[in-house]
């Protein structure tokens, strides 16, 4: 597996470019990379967790209607918006979406940005070893990097959060937040959300892990595009969220955070709780956690918890609520 990756990082960085990029054409569909940049009030509900000043990469999908595709986590809960363009100009923008299932968010600029859109790939085409570019502009000036698919599979997020089908990449890039995961015909196939110490999967410590980024794929954005132009979110039956971070160790599910004012804290739950099942369902992990509590109907419904904690198993009832409803965000969701 080493001496794969190797191979195929090497042949890319002769394929294709790398670096800080010049903006050759008007017509380059890189130049749809542009600056995300918001201002968040001091006393929005990720304020503490995300940081008032977030700045990352969007990606121009529609210029007749002035659409930038993002990470949600950039613009969530922002009071303000700018788009930074190369050369240093700065056109701003307002939250147009926000998806909290997929991560995706959508921004709308004031004005036409002069540049293209970029079209929409498929992102079966981001298969396992696959040649890819990443491509990130959060100051306005693009940068370019080679990258490989390393993995795809379901990634579970401490944030009560479960993306079927994540794309994984290496080497690490730095810029990945709303970065552009691009094909060599220069399309999109995903959008940056994190990075990772394990992009392969294995999972085993000391066992040659390989960092790198995960991205949202945009196979995720189309059934909800429509939605999210009509309403600002997914029409889909919201799900039930508890306001409980969690990590898994050794296939436990332990409490690490609760939000403040959220479910789980009005419940009781704190930190080094072990959730050991849902009702009478036993939980095998973070995925198999969110699972179980989302099928049991939408948000507000009552959620049954089994706890462990030093003093021994504790029954624990949590009415949970609709995250949109928790969040403060702007009146146009």
């Amino acid at each position: 597996m080493k001496r794969l990756l190797a191979f195929g990082l090497v042949a890319i960085a002769l394929l294709l470019p790398c670096g800080t990029a010049p903006r050759a054409q008007a017509l380059d569909p890189l130049d749809a990379v542009v600056g995300v940049r918001a201002l968040v009030p001091g006393d929005a509900r990720t304020a503490d967790s995300l940081g008032t000043e977030r700045q990352g990469s969007g990606v121009v999908i529609d210029a007749e209607n002035r659409l930038v595709l993002t990470i949600g986590y950039l613009i969530m809960e922002a009071g303000s918006v700018e788009l930074l363009l190369a050369g240093g100009a700065i056109v701003g923008g307002e939250v147009a979406a926000y998806d909290y299932d997929t991560g995706f968010g959508l921004v709308r600029a004031d004005r036409p940005l002069g540049v293209p859109e970029m079209p929409l790939g498929d992102s079966a085409e981001a298969e396992e070893r696959a040649q890819v570019l990443v491509v990130a502009a959060p100051e306005g000036e693009r940068s370019v990097g080679p990258a490989v698919v390393v993995s795809r599979r379901d990634f579970a997020g401490y944030w009560e959060y479960l993306l079927p089908d994540a794309i994984f990449t290496a080497p690490l890039h730095p810029g990945y937040g709303g970065a552009a995961l691009v094909s060599r015909r220069g399309e999109l196939l995903g959008i940056g959300s994190l990075a990772v110490g394990d992009a392969t999967g294995t999972g085993r410590a000391g066992a040659g892990n390989l960092p790198g980024n995960m991205f949202v794929p945009i196979r995720a954005l189309k059934p909800i595009y429509d939605d999210l132009l009509s309403y600002g979110r997914a029409s889909t039956p919201p799900k039930p969220w508890l306001g409980v971070q969690t990590v898994e160790v050794g296939g436990l599910v332990m409490v690490r955070r609760v939000s403040s004012g959220g479910p789980a804290e009005r419940a009781g739950l704190g930190k080094g709780d072990v959730v050991v099942s849902v009702g009478r369902e036993p939980v095998l992990g973070q995925a198999d956690f969110y699972r179980k509590v989302w099928q049991l109907g939408e948000a507000g419904v009552e959620v049954p918890l089994t706890v462990m904690r030093q003093e021994g198993r504790r029954q624990v009832n949590l009415r949970s609520v609709d995250r949109y409803d928790f969040l403060k965000l702007d009146g146009s969701f």
